[in-house]
């Protein structure tokens, strides 16, 4: 039984990496379908740790830079590059869309219709170069200690797809023949999983930049979340996987920020 469980979890984590990122991910033990996508509302329990080694190849990039003794704006920008890179900017396609729909259009059907529009608009572009520069300058700061930029990195891309997961279980589906509502919605069980995973893996950042901070940080992303959570219902009456893409970058600069003020 707990073999099997165990085998479960790996094929889940496995489909969550191929789905979130385009990184080259093996088959994880014989119950991992290479070409599924996540099965939830099982997997949304491996998406923090997923988001965490998403994030590893930038920490480690972010370490190497800082190293080198680069300037912090550039150390954070190499960070951020090197974080939407292996997803393609998925997520940074979400908060393009959701920018431009949820300012842009007058109505819920309106802002949706905007939202499936490829074309990047002026408040995409804004909300693109604002949250490049926020996270970078962010980044760069941290990395004033290595040990505390890499685990902000890593923290931060748990942390951030967790409060993802969260609003996608909490919110109805705005557009039920959206890829979001395909796949189905995360159960509690499974957000609660993916929350005490997130803290694990958390674990280290108090001793690097204070209890304080990290609390700050976490509190910020858990409000960047239930705000954006209430603005995209609001206007558009739930989530769709744009919103549930913005919500990842938001939690992470949200996170980030906190750091930065409680350090």
């Amino acid at each position: 039984m707990l073999r099997d469980e165990l085998l479960h979890r790996l094929a889940d984590l496995g489909a969550s990496l191929r789905f979130f990122s385009r990184l080259p991910v093996p088959q994880l033990g014989r119950k991992d379908d290479t070409g599924a996508l996540p099965q939830l509302p099982r997997a949304a329990a491996t998406i923090p740790f997923a988001g965490f080694l998403i994030a590893l190849p930038a920490a480690l990039i972010g370490l190497g830079a800082s190293a080198a003794s680069l300037p912090d704006l550039v150390v954070g920008l190499l960070v951020v590059a090197a974080l939407v890179v292996p997803t393609g900017a998925l997520h940074e396609d979400g908060l393009a869309d959701s920018a431009d729909g949820l300012v842009g259009g007058t109505t819920a059907e309106k802002r949706l219709l905007i939202m499936k529009d490829s074309r990047i608009g002026t408040f995409a572009g804004l909300a693109l170069v604002l949250s490049t520069l926020l996270r970078a300058s962010a980044y760069g700061a941290l990395f004033f200690h290595p040990a505390a930029g890499v685990f902000a990195v890593l923290g931060g891309g748990a942390l951030s797809r967790l409060s993802m997961t969260a609003l996608w279980a909490a919110l109805p589906n705005a557009r039920p023949d959206g890829l979001a509502a395909r796949l189905g919605q995360p159960d509690n069980r499974s957000v609660a999983i993916g929350a005490g995973v997130t803290l694990l893996l958390l674990s280290p950042l108090p001793a690097l930049v204070g209890a304080p901070a990290v609390l700050l940080g976490i509190a910020f992303a858990g409000l960047a979340a239930l705000a954006f959570g209430a603005l995209a219902r609001e206007k558009i009456g739930g989530q769709t996987g744009d919103i549930l893409g913005a919500t990842q970058v938001l939690a992470e600069m949200a996170f980030l920020i906190g750091l930065l003020f409680g350090k």
